[in-house]
């Protein structure tokens, strides 16, 4: 796994897993360096990037993104409250505890953990108007808004289908499972929970020509010896050598 950077540490797991994008291209579509010194020996490496992101409803490797955190925008603040284990998944049912839709029931279609949102599906609408020009009223789209996970929803407790706080424990085998707060009922997850761009679920994804093999990753590639690299390549070319090198100091 790539080593994780000051960028990638403000994108949330479940962003990246969902994704399924490796996090060198996520860091790379995010990075706004404004100066970097040349590659030279004469200089000192040292770089001017952005270290701090508003997260909208767009992903952070998009366009949308990018335009939406080009510097000299001046927006408003804003305090996330943290959440230690997050226990809303897509594909949960919910239901809206605030707003014009209060006490609808839906599916979650989108997550966006960096800001504790959610989006139900068909609920919480909000209308825009698209391409309106002098000669052409433009194209009304509908599309839904975000809600709070700490005060505007609920996940749906199945013993009673009335909304609930949920939280992880272990069973006796020690499996971590979700339950919830009020009944003491197992939550299970669903099924949309593991899809991501490439496939619906694990088991039925189909390996592709360029996929690394499932085998390969598990298969042991390189065993440490006591050699130098020299010492590696002429044995493996055959060639057989008596001399010792001396040895080497550091300190």
């Amino acid at each position: 796994m790539p080593r994780i950077t000051e960028i990638l540490k403000c994108v949330s797991d479940m962003t990246k897993q969902s994704s399924n994008l490796p996090e060198a291209y996520i860091k790379r579509a995010m990075e706004q360096v404004e100066w970097r010194t040349p590659k030279a020996i004469q200089y000192r490496q040292t770089e001017i990037k952005r270290k701090k992101f508003r997260f909208t409803t767009n992903r952070p490797w998009t366009q949308q993104f990018e335009k939406q955190n080009q510097p000299g925008l001046r927006r408003k603040k804003v305090f996330v409250e943290p959440i230690l284990e997050w226990t809303f998944f897509k594909g949960d049912r919910v239901e809206i505890l605030e707003g014009k839709d209060k006490g609808k029931q839906g599916l979650v279609n989108y997550i966006i953990q960096e800001r504790n949102w959610v989006m139900v599906e068909g609920l919480n609408c909000h209308y825009r108007t698209i391409g309106k020009k002098k000669n052409y009223p433009g194209m009304m789209v509908k599309s839904e808004a975000p809600l709070l996970v700490t005060t505007q929803v609920g996940l749906i407790d199945p013993s009673d289908n009335k909304p609930t706080q949920a939280e992880w424990r272990y069973t006796e085998e020690g499996d971590k499972v979700r339950v919830s707060v009020r009944s003491g009922r197992l939550i299970p997850l669903p099924k949309l929970a593991e899809e991501t761009q490439d496939y619906k679920t694990k088991s039925t994804y189909i390996e592709q020509e360029k996929d690394t093999p499932a085998e390969e990753l598990t298969r042991i590639t390189f065993e440490p010896q006591l050699k130098t690299f020299a010492m590696d390549i002429a044995d493996k070319m055959g060639i057989k050598e008596d001399r010792i090198p001396r040895k080497t100091y550091w300190y």
